[in-house]
């Protein structure tokens, strides 16, 4: 093709046109370059097709990701209204009449107010962006905006849940251990062996023990913060703007 065009502007110098060969350089100048922006264009086209794709497959991932990581949340806020609804079974029973309670009851919700459970969450995907500083892959505003503060929203509820568990361990836990019979499968026979001295559960003592912990459970529940909220809206919203790019 270049050697084409090359004869046609030699004939024309040839015959002496100069005026038709600078017409038909020109011209030729003009074709090249259209073609060379055709060819960006293509080139861009396909760059945009290739993000758009790669954009779509991150997306998928996301919006797997969160929805376990939902599942894990219903799971664990179960888990923590289960113990608070036990803590203030015990509490509605102050101050405990070891004569006239009722030890089946008890032992059970002693049981289930031991239950602890931490969210954490899959953070896979979220942890690569962020590593990668690949934010910029997501055309969305609200979505990347709300990705790029899921760390710090996770951070802030987590802290009440390390709380309340260290919190269990280093008190409560020990205690109970010390005045029952301990075991997450033994609720039953909590307050059967002779040699415990049930009158522990009278004490001013036990009873602050599980203020405390019914305190820190609905802390975790967000009776006075709305971490717990933040939480969930943000879980919700992260796999409603994945699945509306996804489908667009």
């Amino acid at each position: 093709m270049i050697k084409f065009f090359r004869k046609i502007r030699q004939n024309l110098l040839t015959e002496g046109k100069t005026t038709k060969y600078f017409k038909y350089a020109i011209g030729e100048i003009i074709l090249v370059v259209i073609g060379i922006l055709i060819a960006l264009q293509i080139n861009n086209w396909n760059e945009n097709r290739n993000a758009k794709n790669k954009e779509k497959l991150l997306l998928k991932e996301l919006n797997t990701e969160f929805k376990l990581n939902k599942i894990q949340f219903d799971s664990a806020q179960y888990y923590h209204n289960r113990a608070v609804k036990s803590a203030e079974y015990i509490i509605s029973k102050f101050p405990i009449d070891i004569k006239t309670i009722d030890f089946d009851s008890l032992g059970l919700h002693s049981h289930y107010m031991r239950w602890y459970y931490t969210f954490n969450p899959s953070e896979g995907i979220t942890n690569a962006l962020s590593s990668s500083s690949s934010y910029d892959l997501i055309s969305n505003n609200d979505l990347r905006k709300t990705l790029i503060s899921w760390s710090d929203i996770l951070k802030d509820y987590q802290e009440e849940e390390i709380l309340a568990v260290s919190n269990y361990k280093n008190h409560l836990k020990s205690y109970e251990k010390k005045h029952m019979v301990f075991g997450w499968n033994n609720y039953k026979n909590s307050f059967n062996d002779p040699r415990i001295d049930l009158s522990f559960l009278e004490t001013l003592e036990f009873e602050n023990y599980v203020r405390d912990r019914h305190f820190d459970l609905k802390e975790i529940l967000g009776s006075e913060t709305d971490e717990l909220d933040l939480v969930l809206e943000t879980i919700n919203q992260i796999i409603e703007l994945t699945e509306t790019e996804i489908d667009d």
